[in-house]
């Protein structure tokens, strides 16, 4: 009725003056009711926008975003540098769509060894942009109108706008803190999830879980027996698993890594997330890949191929360079994925000492880029918040960045709505930036004292 009245007015006043302006003005009017798709609602807010637009406008001292301010091994980047400039030009044009041959050929070998198994370079591996396209493409690819996918919390933002895209919904089961010894520093470790709890979650619309290890923000690294629990319930309920590895290599005290793919009766129902950006200290190339059968990855490369389609090449043989040589190094003491945990560690314990120093309570890692504090005590004044629905870590976070000049995240918007509020008593500091990031970061928190405020 509305389309057919505005045809007939606009006909009505053809070579008129005001034909043009009034077309136009009809057609923003009609245009509103298709604007968007239904499936996109309420995906519009994000924390990484709202909150990197105020550290780039108050000029923060930035442990928000998970980047390294330093730069990535000589040798990757040479790599990069002689992709671009060397004498194979064709490095700067297109190459396999699901994986430059040199990249997908090492990865195969690596994590085959890693994982004791063969895996083929051209089946069971799958180039993406970055990680974040990988786990786009397994959503989009295995996930359907109606499907359940298990989230544990706390979960890096984007699993859940993902799943309810691919026309998913989401099932929240949260890690707890269990019982500790309360004179001494908590750890990642400390945050366990109830076996029951989790059993409780599978039902017969469950189509996968998705889990994170280490895991960001907590910096949780998953026992194997942990993983085991999990693992059997996802055999026993025909269910897949979508593992999220891109912090693999940065794992600390000791802890080890362990790969679910790599348990009895996984790889077969296991998509295995990686990234080339968080190996090499290198986000920015965004090279990323997911791994596991061909019988799941097919389905990934449908909507790879249309979609994305390619990744660039230079960045996948800079990448690749860089696995052939931690290859030959690996287990070795000039490793860079020995090297790299060491270091990190050290900015990891540096930073948990000036949280301690200035009344905070933060959560030590046991892996990743991250490590979270308590503000549960923290008494400040804070301005009321234009949004009522502001969790008080938001207000907080607004209020650092605002007043004191140091950006972090609330680590409230890594849960579910459901559980935010539980939740909301935590920030998120990223730890893996140059000394003098963090020792402007010192100086701040040293300013700034909670007890003092």
């Amino acid at each position: 009725m509305f389309r057919r009245s505005a045809v007939t007015l606009t006909q009505g006043y053809l070579g008129s003056k005001h034909s043009t302006n009034l077309t136009r003005n009809l057609n923003k009017v009609n245009m509103l009711k298709q604007i968007h798709a239904r499936r996109i609602e309420g995906l519009d807010k994000n924390i990484w926008v709202e909150f990197t637009k105020m550290a780039t406008e108050y000029k923060t001292v930035n442990l928000g975003q998970g980047f390294p301010d330093f730069s990535p091994p000589d040798f990757a980047k040479e790599a990069f540098v002689k992709a671009i400039a060397g004498e194979n030009f064709m490095l700067n044009q297109y190459t396999r769509a699901f994986g430059h041959p040199p990249l997908v050929n090492i990865l195969a070998q690596f994590f085959g060894k890693l994982q004791g198994r063969k895996i083929d370079p051209l089946t069971n591996v799958l180039v993406t942009v970055g990680a974040y396209e990988a786990l786009f493409c397994i959503f989009q690819a295995l996930i359907d109108e109606g499907d359940e996918v298990i989230i544990i919390e706390p979960y890096f933002d984007c699993y859940e706008p993902m799943v309810k895209m691919a026309g998913g919904h989401p099932v929240f089961v949260p890690l707890r803190l269990k019982p500790v010894k309360a004179d001494r520093l908590l750890s990642s470790g400390d945050w366990e999830l109830n076996p029951a709890e989790l059993t409780s979650k599978f039902t017969k619309r469950t189509k996968a879980i998705i889990i994170n290890t280490p895991n960001n923000p907590l910096g949780k690294v998953y026992r194997q027996e942990e993983l085991q629990v999990i693992a059997d319930l996802c055999i026993q309920h025909d269910v897949l698993c979508f593992s999220d590895e891109v912090y693999e290599w940065l794992v600390y005290d000791g802890n080890q890594h362990v790969r679910i793919a790599s348990l009895p009766g996984m790889w077969e129902r296991t998509i295995t997330v990686g990234s080339g950006g968080k190996s090499f200290s290198a986000t920015g190339w965004k090279v990323g890949w997911a791994i596991g059968p061909d019988h799941l990855l097919k389905h990934l490369r449908n909507i790879h191929q249309n979609s994305v389609y390619h990744c660039p090449t230079a960045a996948q043989e800079a990448v690749a360079q860089g696995f052939m040589t931690e290859f030959e190094r690996l287990g070795r003491a000039d490793s860079y994925f020995t090297q790299l945990p060491q270091q990190l560690q050290g900015k990891r314990d540096r930073l948990t000492r000036a949280l301690c120093a200035s009344g905070l309570k933060p959560i030590v890692p046991e892996g990743g880029y991250f490590l979270i504090a308590d503000i549960a005590n923290l008494k400040i004044d804070l301005p009321d918040s234009d949004d009522q629905d502001d969790a008080f870590d938001y207000r907080v976070v607004k209020w650092l960045i605002k007043n004191k000049g140091l950006s972090t995240i609330p680590v409230s918007s890594f849960y579910s709505y459901e559980h935010k509020k539980d939740f909301d008593n935590y920030l998120r500091f990223c730890f893996v930036k140059e000394d003098s990031t963090l020792t402007a970061a010192e100086k701040i928190l040293k300013e700034w004292s909670p007890k003092r405020v």
